[in-house]
């Protein structure tokens, strides 16, 4: 059985990191196909999730103990590969997130759309502790994310913060008990609808032009759903 796991349901992509022994720590092996399963994929949504009681610990510590300095760069730049599929997927991408999320875990959360947790979920930007940092984007969208100065508690001590913190900062959007029922329901809704409004919000330009992408976006889709009724 491979690394990672696919299961349409539905409207959905189900992408599971399937190694609990290791907190579904990623190796590179794992990195590449997570990163090619993603750009495969067509489904409206894609929810990310990890097997047994862990999201993800990050990158697997064995691998990057035997990284050299043109291995280090590699690997960090396919971790980036990986958290960029998940920010420009065409559709949305929602973080199904149950136990704990460390490092890179916490960084591939973020990149997707929507971030959801279980109330036994916990989250840590880990690395400071073992003289390292997340490499894969986490230091440009955990600001984006939670801001300058959580961002910076966050990153320098290392600590661990349980769902309600997360909620709290804006790590995560929501404590539910199937975070999967979300990507179902995100599912529901139409799907030019989902990616026009995905891409507005990911890309908002200030004041006027901002209004005519709106304004053009909302047409597009105007004219989609009179088709539909015709």
């Amino acid at each position: 059985m491979g690394t990672i796991r696919t299961e349409r349901t539905g409207e959905v992509l189900v992408v599971t990191i399937d190694r609990p022994d290791s907190r579904n720590a990623l190796t590179a092996d794992a990195l590449g196909t997570l990163r090619d399963r993603i750009a495969e994929a067509s489904a409206p949504v894609v929810a990310v999730r990890g097997a047994g009681t862990a999201f993800c610990a990050g990158a697997d510590l064995d691998t990057v103990d035997a990284l050299d300095g043109d291995d280090a760069r590699s690997f960090a730049r396919l971790g980036q590969a990986v958290a960029d599929a998940l920010s420009g997927y065409d559709g949305a991408t929602v973080a199904a997130i149950d136990g704990p999320a460390r490092g890179g875990g916490v960084e591939l959360a973020l990149a997707c759309d929507l971030r959801v947790c279980t109330p036994r979920s916990t989250f840590a930007e880990s690395g400071v502790t073992l003289g390292l940092f997340g490499a894969w984007g986490g230091t440009d969208r955990l600001v984006d994310t939670v801001g300058r100065s959580v961002a910076m508690d966050l990153s320098l001590s290392g600590r661990v913060v349980d769902a309600d913190e997360a909620l709290r900062v804006g790590l995560v959007s929501r404590i539910v008990d199937d975070p999967l029922a979300v990507a179902h329901a995100v599912a529901d809704n139409d799907a030019g609808a989902v990616r026009t409004i995905k891409e507005l919000l990911a890309e908002s330009a200030d004041g006027d032009r901002q209004f005519e992408r709106e304004r053009e976006a909302f047409a597009t889709l105007v004219e989609a759903r009179a088709k539909r009724k015709d």
